[in-house]
């Protein structure tokens, strides 16, 4: 098993496929094309007007009836999981897949022509550090109507157990595992969809198959087999002769696996939870997985990493040296105590910064804010951001102390909790958008006792100081 990567990686260069949409029945030419670090995956409808992109994201997932499909300003995308399953199972982070049809082509029903494709084009590694979510505690989700159920816990690394029970006899109950990653192209990325015939009739007779054939789909054959619907089945796959074969499969098709169709569930989770958006530190287990359970909980996760990641406090050393003490501040702002609310610069990057106040009865506002029950201003708490924000936006120049930062502008401030004194204020403060022309826009947060304690948006403009 080689080393997990821990950098983003993309592809090489671009790599065309061609084929048909399964249910669409359409020719479809599909280009995967290289991305930015932190760009993602997205798909692009170049047939459309305008050439519109809909990322993959859980929340733009409107129908899951036959697959997974996406929907974003009338613009849809179907039949996502293969393609995406294919990205993850490569570790590949960043990729825009170019699309002149809704649907991607079936190929084989699997992600292995995907999977070739990808490396064929080469992955590349990237610069920036891979964003990982990693799970602390077991998350679930239940879809009590059909005994569905999820669960994801803490694990070394992204591991994905799948248990189908179809109650049929000629399937019966399959389980599959993957431990790696890396054993997604030769263990799970070759099993093909499935179906069983009476689904098989359904949508024949709504015309809801038109590009399938028995090359990309596994029949399992639930009910016997009239003189009709052989004759519609010879008709719909173009072949001379339809069979079934002793294990119960429609036609001369061969299994790649005796399990195919629980690790094709596994490909599909794998696809499916590619819509949360970012990667996964941990073991799934999936019991009776299909595309409606898997994108809910997708949906779910996707909520519960938004909110920790907002109200995550920075991990950061108080005690290491900083890298910039009080002394080193004051050289590079104005302000001066009691005005000076940062006492230490703990992180400084191009895109953030990591800053620390200690909260002591010694303020001068607690005299008056609030007499036998002293609280930090609100006001204050925002003004201590933003000279942390001026730190990183004067640290743009090589000589700060000849600027001035002022403030433009302050929006979506709120408060969630008091600061008292012998609290440790931890600012961070990230570039919504990269400066222009001296202007900054931060997204601000203030920590305290492992919470947030405020947060706002945060405008401000440095402007050199005219020397008489």
């Amino acid at each position: 098993m080689s080393e997990a990567r821990t950098q983003q990686c993309t592809i090489a260069k671009e790599v065309t496929l061609t084929g048909v949409g399964l249910h669409t029945g359409d020719n479809v030419t599909m280009t995967f094309k290289p991305a930015n670090e932190n760009h993602g995956y997205k798909f692009q409808r170049v047939d459309l007007e305008g050439s519109p992109i809909i990322d993959a994201d859980a929340s733009l997932v409107t129908n899951t009836q036959r697959g997974t499909n996406l929907e974003k300003n009338g613009v849809t995308i179907q039949t996502t999981e293969h393609v995406l399953a294919a990205c993850v199972g490569l570790e590949i982070d960043n990729i825009l897949i170019e699309l002149n049809a809704s649907e991607p082509p079936i190929m084989d029903g699997s992600s292995k022509f995907f999977v070739e494709a990808l490396e064929k084009a080469g992955i590349k590694e990237q610069e920036e550090c891979r964003n990982e979510y990693v799970v602390k505690e077991v998350i679930s989700y239940v879809d009590e109507d059909s005994g569905s159920e999820i669960i994801l816990m803490p694990a070394n690394e992204y591991q994905v157990t799948t248990m189908v029970d179809f109650g049929t006899k000629v399937l019966g109950t399959q389980n599959a595992s993957i431990k790696h990653l890396s054993e997604f192209k030769e263990e799970i990325s070759d099993s093909r969809t499935f179906s069983f015939l009476h689904e098989i009739e359904m949508l024949l007779e709504h015309g809801l198959i038109k590009g399938g054939d028995l090359n990309n789909a596994i029949v399992y054959v639930d009910k016997e087999l009239s003189p009709e619907t052989m004759e519609k089945l010879r008709v719909a796959f173009n072949k001379e002769h339809i069979s079934v074969k002793p294990n119960g499969i429609l036609d001369n098709l061969t299994l790649h696996h005796p399990n195919e169709a629980a690790r094709h569930k596994l490909l599909d989770v794998i696809g499916d939870l590619a819509l949360i958006g970012t990667r996964i530190k941990g073991k799934v287990i999936a019991n009776k997985p299909g595309h409606y359970v898997n994108t809910q909980f997708a949906k779910k996760l996707q909520k519960i990493i938004k909110a920790e990641r907002r109200n995550h406090v920075p991990d950061v050393d108080l005690h290491a040296p900083p890298v910039k003490d009080v002394n080193q501040i004051m050289e590079m702002l104005p302000h001066r105590p009691p005005f000076l609310l940062v006492d230490k610069i703990l992180e400084l990057t191009d895109t953030y910064v990591i800053g620390m106040k200690n909260v002591t009865m010694n303020e001068p506002f607690f005299v008056g804010h609030f007499p036998g029950a002293p609280v930090m201003p609100g006001v204050l708490q925002i003004e201590a951001m933003a000279q942390t924000g001026g730190i990183l936006v004067l640290s743009t120049v090589p000589d700060p102390e000849n600027y001035l930062t002022y403030l433009l502008k302050i929006d979506k401030v709120r408060y969630k909790q008091q600061v008292v004194p012998g609290d440790t204020l931890i600012f961070k403060l990230d570039l919504m958008s990269p400066i222009r022309r001296g202007i900054c826009q931060m997204q601000a947060r203030a920590y305290a006792n492992g919470k947030l304690v405020s947060e706002a948006e945060i405008m401000a403009q440095i402007v050199k100081v005219k020397n008489n």
